[in-house]
């Protein structure tokens, strides 16, 4: 197996940024907490593809409902490599839990982003079978599996990644 990459946090005052973003001020002290609490990214058992994230907080979706979660995870790989992020499969199968992207890309050069690389995900429950989810605290809920890419002949693209998420299209 070829080893590359690795996980880390983003530093608190990234996530701190992402979570107001997200959910508004929270009380510092519990936003701290949270920090430290949350996992790296790991596989379940030796022979999984993806790397499990983990919910950084419970929360309850209803069928319809949308989250956006920052994960405080970045990602540090080797060229020519990508980390494509999709819903647990279980997940998927009982609430029809979808990325609202459907698939995310995690390019080798967000890494070096000016918010850090920091993911994030959407995800809404599309259950049609008024299904409502619910994660406690380190459930994994989205996984990521690393796949190496290839470009064309002709290709020479030179531009350097400046930005954060979307910011190679503006």
């Amino acid at each position: 197996m070829k080893r590359i990459a690795k996980f880390h946090k983003v530093s608190y005052q990234q996530f701190k940024e992402g979570w107001t973003d997200t959910f508004g001020p929270e009380n510092e002290k519990e936003l701290q907490k949270i920090y430290e609490n949350i996992e790296l990214p790991r596989r379940a058992t030796k022979g999984s593809a993806g790397y499990d994230f983990f919910a950084p907080l419970p929360f309850s979706l209803e069928p319809g409902e949308t989250i956006k979660i920052p994960t405080g995870i970045r990602v540090e790989m080797q060229e020519d490599w990508v980390l494509k992020l999709y819903p647990r499969s279980g997940l998927g199968f009982k609430y029809r839990l979808q990325l609202n992207n459907t698939v995310g890309i995690i390019d080798s050069d967000y890494f070096h982003s000016d918010n850090e690389g920091h993911i994030f995900a959407k995800i809404t429950n599309d259950s049609n079978e008024d299904r409502v989810m619910h994660l406690e605290l380190g459930d994994g809920f989205m996984q990521g599996i690393f796949v190496e890419y290839g470009i064309t002949v002709d290709d020479e693209v030179t531009e350097i990644r400046n930005g954060g998420f979307g910011s190679t299209t503006k």
